[in-house]
């Protein structure tokens, strides 16, 4: 394809929705957030299909729309965060369904260096780390270490040089070291690596049976405790466990699991029986990462992120 003339609305949708979810991924590592990274892929689409005579086959249609994805999410971080997270948390952090990053196209699909960029990329660490970084660097960040971009292309994007380009992704390498774990090597197993999917299942039947026993024995002692929004970031075994004591945590009872997966780590969504309703309602969804053999981080997201992984809205008593 060399210029988008004679392309009609329908027909340049149609090719435009092919990149959607890669797309909206590359917005959720720019902004953190899955709706901001809606509102920024529909931007996108806007701004394409407004500019497209300014394609010239110049560079393929898949690097023309990431161009554009990418000056929009600057646009809107300029427009609605203008600093940085700071802290080590992210009030406006939301998890990414593996469900749908399940639909994402394989271009470099079967090399395993690309398989392991892709799912350390979108871990919330990584996820989070990121947002610590100003727009620009982290555009640079993303464009170079994760889509393999060249300086080059990059520059062009951003407009800046070359030189800018490098000493911007050295100074946003330096940022991510700070706030990536320092395990980084020790991230959550594969799919299929039982001893963290046992893991898993002990540290659900403990949290079910409020076993703040069993709890303490599965953290490490440098766990980490976030709950976007609200602000804060707890960091020590012992601090976590008094921040869930003050929160009434070990005096509840009637839970119900659904073990599911976000950010390509295990997650389980817990759902609290309602006496009035007669049934399970949604109550939290909790993200592991797990490393060394115990829960190294404890993300905590709200019930309104289950629709969008596909949750049900309730658990009838007999459900199993």
């Amino acid at each position: 394809m060399t210029d988008l003339e004679g392309v009609d609305e329908p027909a340049f949708a149609a090719l435009a929705d092919r990149h959607r979810r890669e797309l909206h991924v590359h917005c959720y590592r720019m902004l953190g957030s899955f709706e901001d990274a809606e509102d920024a892929v529909q931007e996108t689409f806007l701004r394409a299909w407004r500019r497209r005579e300014t394609f010239a086959g110049r560079s393929t249609f898949r690097a023309w729309l990431y161009k554009i994805a990418t000056n929009a999410c600057l646009d809107l971080l300029a427009k609605r965060r203008p600093e940085p997270a700071t802290g080590g948390e992210v009030r406006w952090l939301q998890p990414y369904p593996d469900r749908l990053l399940d639909e994402l196209p394989a271009h470099d699909g079967d090399e395993p260096e690309a398989l392991a960029v892709a799912r350390e990329t979108i871990e919330l660490a990584y996820v989070v780390a990121v947002q610590h970084l100003a727009p620009r660097a982290r555009a640079a960040l993303i464009l170079r270490d994760v889509l393999g971009w060249p300086a080059r292309d990059v520059a062009d994007l951003l407009g800046d040089s070359v030189n800018s380009v490098n000493s911007a992704l050295q100074r946003a390498r330096a940022g991510m070291r700070e706030h990536l774990p320092a395990e980084r090597q020790e991230w959550t197993g594969a799919e299929d690596d039982a001893d963290n999917r046992e893991l898993v299942r002990r540290f659900t039947e403990a949290s079910v049976a409020t076993d703040i026993d069993t709890i303490t024995t599965l953290l490490r002692d440098d766990v980490r405790f976030a709950m976007p929004p609200t602000q804060g970031l707890v960091v020590g075994r012992d601090a976590v466990l008094a921040s869930w004591t003050d929160d009434g945590y070990p005096q509840m009872t009637g839970f119900r699991p659904v073990p599911t997966a976000v950010n390509r780590q295990p997650a389980v969504a817990y759902y609290l029986w309602n006496d009035t309703e007669a049934a399970y309602l949604p109550l939290t969804l909790d993200v592991l990462r797990i490393s060394g053999g115990q829960v190294t981080e404890v993300t905590i997201f709200d019930a309104d992120q289950f629709p969008r992984l596909g949750l049900p809205e309730r658990l009838e008593a007999g459900d199993e």
